[in-house]
């Protein structure tokens, strides 16, 4: 029998198919495994700065503020799944509506960035690239609060913290408080607002870190019983002490004259719970009140104490994702201090109302408006953070729902 003999310029059928096996192979290896990390590829291909903002934050010529602040983002919830990828994305459309719609001047992510129960050591902190994405291709600089969530066994906020550092024109998380992230926090700074024809400040924003979660690559009992270890949830003495130092150091600098002050932490001040306690007016305080009992810091009665004697004007928290109402309580100084909920914005995290995010207008003489921006366009709860707050009579809240994914529905 003739031995075979190939045709010349040709390759045997054989060895045309595992040429073939072999390249479908290494563009299988080149293309993510996994839909989190295809979001992830795709979303940050972001454009260069149209034009990078500067660090220092400044009123708008009409002497305005706007801030939206998204809330609960809980990104790498379930990453393993066919859902928890797709909630992500869901998220960053959310994101992506409320930044084109309100076009702010700032941005605060207040807590539970990433849900941090669910991630891996090796790609915790990448999440951080696919949330700032909506404001990197818009250019709009953002803070952090961070949640109980950003701590766990595989991540901590120390750590996202460095990896925002990477994004330095845009972002103005700090750590001004000196010690170890889960003994006193990481996101304990304040970012001062200044006005074009004045002197210094003319308001600040403060932001605490309320801890909370699980300690970072550490178990109970010497590591025997496998345990995470949870930490406290609520503001620490030592953070509250610098801020009333701090504040007084300010105020000293500013002629001894009073700065508009907002304070964004992400678990909600105590004071709330009693509040919601005694009763929650849809009419006085519109917005949703769907936690109850709510879940809130404590042991906090030296942080608000500190909060009412250094004449913040608001506090603004996350955390419970069924609540958005607002309230107001009398201080030692006898003003007002409020404190509002946001709006669960991330599809990460429980609970089906409709996402949204928590809209903030500050005036350069104190003056606050804030509403919520519903994922549908609707406006819900505006109202009027003045001395009537309270009093004032507003129209009901719309409570609405979101369709569910099938990791929601747990």
């Amino acid at each position: 029998m003739a031995a075979f003999k190939k045709p010349a310029g040709q390759e045997p059928s054989w060895r045309i198919l595992r040429h073939t096996a072999m390249v479908l192979l290494v563009i299988s290896l080149v293309v993510v495994t996994t839909r989190h990390t295809q979001v992830l590829k795709t979303i940050t291909r972001w454009p260069p700065f149209a034009q990078p903002p500067p660090r220092e934050l400044q009123f708008s010529p009409s002497a305005t503020l706007k801030i939206s602040v998204f809330s609960d983002l809980h990104f790498g919830e379930a990453e393993s799944t066919d859902w928890g990828p797709e909630q992500d994305s869901r998220t960053l459309r959310v994101m992506a509506s409320m930044l084109d719609t309100e076009v702010p001047d700032l941005v605060v992510l207040n807590g539970d960035l990433i849900t941090g129960d669910d991630t891996q050591l090796e790609n915790a902190t990448d999440y951080l690239d696919m949330l700032v994405a909506p404001m990197v291709q818009r250019s709009v600089p953002w803070a952090s609060a961070y949640g109980n969530h950003d701590n766990h066994f595989n991540i901590n906020t120390e750590t996202i913290l460095e990896k925002e550092r990477g994004y330095y024109s845009l972002s103005l998380t700090e750590k001004m408080v000196t010690g170890k992230g889960e003994e006193v926090g990481v996101s304990n700074y304040y970012v001062p607002v200044y006005q074009i024809g004045k002197n210094g400040p003319v308001a600040m924003l403060w932001f605490f870190d309320s801890r909370g979660g699980m300690t970072f690559q550490k178990n109970g009992k010497n590591g025997k019983d496998g345990k995470k270890v949870q930490l406290p949830g609520v503001v620490d003495p030592t953070v509250t002490k610098w801020f009333v130092r701090t504040s007084r150091n300010l105020r000293r600098q500013h002629r001894g004259e009073s700065i508009p002050s907002l304070v964004f932490v992400h678990i909600p001040l105590n004071a709330m719970r009693q509040f919601q306690e005694a009763g929650v007016d849809e009419h006085r305080q519109p917005g949703i009140n769907d936690d109850v009992p709510l879940a809130s810091q404590t042991g906090d009665e030296e942080f608000l104490n500190a909060l009412s004697e250094e004449g913040v004007a608001a506090v603004f928290s996350g955390h419970d994702h069924g609540n958005d109402w607002c309230m107001s309580t009398k201080t030692a100084n006898k003003q007002p201090l409020f404190a509002c909920f946001g709006r669960h914005t991330g599809y990460g995290g429980y609970g089906r109302w409709m996402r949204g995010s928590r809209q903030i207008l500050l005036t350069s003489d104190g003056e606050i408006e804030t509403w919520i921006r519903l994922e549908d366009g609707d406006v819900s709860g505006r109202v009027s953070l003045n001395s009537t707050y309270g009093q004032d009579i507003y129209p009901k809240a719309r409570k609405a729902f979101t369709s569910l994914g099938a990791g929601e529905a747990r």
